[in-house]
């Protein structure tokens, strides 16, 4: 029972960490937690009624969700294993292409439902245009270490040799020396910048990448707690069994 609490209270630290085009996996989580709670519930009861038949629901139950982790978990782990990101020279940050990442990560990402959705929400998200804010000169912008995303959506990418005039507004009257379709697809607009470039598909595939890890990791603790309560369920079904057999004068 208090694991699950404990497992609700990461869910809720990631729904107030994350802005809502973040938030991929808090309602899972959420939804973890609130089943093992409720699992926990039943195996309280069957043990302190010495009830089988609630013992081996619960047994059954936390059964079941000890595979749905282990599932998810080398899933999680299959899915991220690849993509660490592409070093320019004088940023210190990163540069992510699509190509690098799985399959399941490019077939979501490449949905035009989903990645409207996604780029909608990018925008309202307002991370692109509070970089002018937060680096005021060109000097500082340059210095500056981007999140994934704001370096795949929020500016081109470097092979297009754009100048930055300031931290969100590039030279377009440069003529790119990349042939890269991303060159093409920035805008200096607020509501354009890149968020069509497969760059700032990358970039929010990255920062899913990093999230699902954390969460895998996550699980991967979560999974050997319930592998001991699990045994301990088995003790105290065993013990109820016993108890049932018993003759009583």
């Amino acid at each position: 029972m208090l694991l699950a609490i404990t497992v609700i209270i990461f869910g809720v630290w990631m729904s107030t960490h994350h802005d809502s085009c973040r938030r991929t996996l808090t309602l899972p989580v959420l939804g973890l937690g609130a089943f093992i709670f409720v699992i926990s519930i039943i195996g309280f009861l069957g043990a302190l009624k010495r009830n089988s038949i609630l013992l081996w629901i619960y047994l059954i139950l936390l059964c079941i969700i000890l595979v749905a982790i282990l599932v998810f978990t080398v899933l999680a782990f299959i899915i991220t294993n690849n993509a660490s990101g592409h070093n320019v020279a004088g940023l210190r940050y990163k540069e992510y292409q699509l190509k690098d990442y799985s399959p399941w990560f490019l077939k979501r990402l490449n949905n035009t439902h989903n990645w409207m959705r996604l780029k909608s929400c990018l925008v309202k998200s307002e991370d692109c245009n509070n970089l002018s804010k937060r680096y005021k000169t060109l000097k500082q912008y340059k210095s500056a270490k981007l999140t994934p995303i704001e370096a795949g959506c929020c500016r081109p990418p470097s092979e297009c040799g754009y100048p930055a005039v300031n931290a969100s507004y590039y030279d377009l009257s440069f003529h790119p020396i990349s042939s890269n379709k991303d060159c093409k697809n920035y805008k200096n607009s607020r509501a354009v910048k890149c968020y069509n470039c497969d760059s700032c598909k990358a970039g929010v595939a990255q920062y899913m990448k990093t999230e699902w890890r954390v969460v895998a990791i996550f699980n991967l603790v979560l999974f050997v707690v319930l592998s001991i309560i699990y045994f301990v369920g088995c003790c105290a079904r065993q013990n109820a069994a016993r108890s049932g057999s018993r003759p009583k004068f």
